[in-house]
């Protein structure tokens, strides 16, 4: 679990001279949660043991972006810092996890699938730079959760508003589809991570059928009451939970994931994606 090694890399994500390779912490990339000293996890027991250890959230994110747990993922997100996207050839990309993102203490938290292999992976926030970030982004302004309608870079200003985003898995997978041994690798980051924003939660949202199936886990790892069976996913469907202790719930909403096979199609609309968010913040303000 030593610290990741390597060259340091320049801070600033557009300006001065890009490197092949991932940025490396500790060296000046806009709200890089890690240091040179954050403890890396190289193997799933790694991951569960400094998942369970992290203390505080600020913690668990360092240790979430520094994981190289999964040699496939590593390889691959890695690869990508070097093999750009044309469009993208003189942009540094990050080429790290992506750890979770937003308020400390969020009311809605929003789950996807995996960082964008040249969207998230580059940017180094979740759903940020890609298509279905703008989709996303313009929805989350629209209905008050975000301050900006676009969300570019990590220095772009943009901040979510009594909301968070996670990834169900924190690394960029090859064709958008990881293993279920990474998802299993992955899962004990969701599982810390949702134990310590649990209190402020009311309501949860899953952006497709992958991050419906893990989210699961996650909450009977808070302590939740989850129903049995589980709810199969749709877009709309909507489920309460008990809280632990408490005698309010959370509500867990149904989404279609906002990527560019179901936005260009119009399996789901922006009047679609505005409606269950709406939902989600009117939950938050009760």
């Amino acid at each position: 679990m030593d610290p990741v090694p390597g060259p340091v890399h320049p801070g600033p994500v557009h300006p001065g001279p890009v490197h092949p390779g991932p940025v490396h912490p500790g060296t000046g990339w806009p709200d890089d949660p890690a240091t040179l000293t954050t403890p890396v996890a190289r193997n799933a027991r790694d991951v569960t043991e400094l998942a369970a250890t992290a203390g505080s959230l600020a913690e668990l994110t360092a240790r979430q972006s520094v994981c190289r747990a999964c040699p496939r993922l590593v390889a691959w997100r890695e690869q990508l810092t070097v093999q750009r996207r044309k469009s993208f050839r003189t942009e540094q990309y990050w080429g790290r996890p992506i750890p979770g993102w937003g308020a400390a203490d969020p009311a809605v938290l929003i789950v996807g699938l995996a960082p964008a292999a040249h969207g998230g992976n580059r940017t180094g926030r979740v759903f940020t730079g890609d298509r279905s970030g703008d989709f996303l982004f313009a929805a989350l302004y629209r209905c008050g959760l975000a301050e900006k309608p676009v969300s570019v870079a990590a220095d772009d200003g943009q901040r979510l508003i009594g909301a968070r985003m996670v990834a169900a898995v924190r690394c960029a997978p090859p064709d958008n589809k990881p293993t279920p041994a990474e998802r299993l690798t992955c899962e004990p980051w969701l599982d810390a991570e949702l134990v310590l924003v649990a209190r402020s939660m009311r309501a949860i949202v899953c952006l497709g059928g992958f991050a419906w199936q893990a989210i699961w886990p996650a909450l009977r790892a808070a302590g939740f009451t989850v129903p049995r069976p589980r709810p199969a996913f749709g877009h709309g469907v909507e489920v309460w939970l008990g809280r632990p202790g408490e005698s309010d719930g959370v509500l867990l909403i149904g989404c279609y994931h906002p990527s560019q096979q179901n936005t260009f199609t119009g399996r789901l609309t922006p009047e679609m994606m505005d409606s269950v968010l709406t939902r989600a913040r009117a939950c938050a303000n009760r």
